[in-house]
């Protein structure tokens, strides 16, 4: 895995493929490697370029265990573009990646050609709020959990019913979590610490870059309601729920969120300059 010095940190990154560039932001806790299982084919062999890479507090980038803000990891996101000479490009976030695509869209608007923005939301409301504390909590207590006990727990905030209810499925997921744990570690503790402050919603009334909002449907972690909520204040943003997911929708129904990916940026009218997109929705997926 390559690196570059991007912002005084080393930031390792992927970079696959060939034509019009994506850069993929994951979201908190994971790396970049995520993508690799489903995303980063699947826009390889539409013909597009995509980098990803592990966020400011994901090993093997600089943990900074001082801390760091979503400010540092836009100025990450916007670097890495800048120093592979990728800009304007299109950006895909989830979750806390898609926090930081919303704000890079707003800081640096020059380097947005598109931008999607999956699970996501605009502020932070009292559950997301006490999830942070909780987890902050759990973190600081030194406290291990049994790998069952929490690919268990995992299963539960991230699938949908759907799949919790499927036995073969199921199974096949709780030996994933349970082998394949989720990186600890000071990087990731600080990562604990970063929330949507008031206000955000309204700023981003000033994004103009052609905008795609992907919500899952059986999202716990981050409900459908609150990335609509970004659609809705988003000018022109296109708004799209996908059933039978949750908050894990891009690894859950992978078919699904890659097809409206590929769509979304191969509609012309989704381009700066343009009206908005006019596609019929794909198989399974809900316009807002």
């Amino acid at each position: 895995m390559p690196s570059a010095r991007i912002n005084g940190i080393r930031l390792h990154y992927e970079d696959t493929g060939d034509g019009e560039p994506v850069v993929l932001v994951m979201g908190q806790g994971a790396g970049g490697r995520a993508w690799h299982l489903h995303q980063v084919p699947a826009l390889v062999d539409a013909g597009y370029r995509v980098v990803t890479f592990h966020n400011r507090g994901i090993p093997p980038t600089d943990e900074c265990p001082e801390g760091f803000t979503v400010d540092d990891l836009v100025a990450d996101t916007a670097g890495l573009a800048e120093h592979l000479g990728l800009a304007p490009c299109r950006f895909v976030g989830v979750s806390m990646g898609a926090y930081v695509v919303q704000e890079l869209m707003l800081a640096r608007p020059q380097l947005v050609r598109q931008g999607v923005l999956m699970a996501t939301r605009g502020r932070t409301d009292a559950l997301r709020a006490a999830m942070a504390e909780a987890e902050r909590a759990l973190y600081d207590s030194g406290l291990e959990l049994p790998p069952a006990y929490a690919a268990w727990i995992r299963a539960l905030q991230n699938l949908s019913p759907a799949t919790l209810d499927d036995d073969r499925q199921i199974q096949d997921w709780l030996v994933l979590f349970e082998f394949s744990p989720l990186p600890q570690g000071p990087g990731v503790r600080a990562q604990l610490d970063l929330q949507v402050p008031e206000g955000r919603l309204d700023a981003y009334r000033a994004v103009d870059a052609p905008c795609l909002v992907v919500g899952f449907a059986d999202d716990v972690i981050l409900p459908p309601h609150l990335g609509r909520e970004v659609a809705d204040a988003i000018l022109g943003a296109v708004y799209q729920e996908i059933k039978g997911c949750g908050h894990y929708g891009y690894l859950e129904r992978p078919d699904e969120v890659n097809r409206v990916l590929v769509e979304f940026f191969r509609d012309r009218t989704s381009l700066p300059g343009s009206s908005l997109p006019g596609s019929s929705p794909p198989d399974d997926v809900d316009l807002g």
